[in-house]
């Protein structure tokens, strides 16, 4: 994949997390935001556990079984999870559906 085709999907997938990120939350919070790939889920977003679960089963419906967000999850350590931004997910996203 070229680097301007990758960066193409990295957008598209962008925005597929940005609106599921938006129904977990609500639209009404993210308002004020900006989501980018430097976003954090922590510190910008202030998810919840259980809306990191939420998401990675919304990926996972979204995308279909190519995208096991739990086994993902499963292979990070406790401090790359909680530091973790919305890029890491895109690229991951990206990584296992192309």
């Amino acid at each position: 994949m070229s680097t301007q085709a990758r960066s193409d999907v990295e957008a598209q997938v962008l925005e597929v997390v940005r609106n599921l990120i938006g129904e977990i939350i609500g639209e009404e919070y993210l308002l004020d935001l900006t989501i980018d790939l430097e976003t954090s889920f922590e510190d910008d977003l202030e998810m919840e556990s259980i809306e990191f679960v939420k998401l990675g089963a919304k990926l996972t419906e979204y995308y279909g079984g190519k995208v096991d967000f739990a086994g993902f999850l499963s292979e990070l350590d406790l401090d790359e999870i909680i530091s973790m931004r919305v890029g890491t997910v895109v690229n991951y996203v990206v990584d296992a559906t192309t």
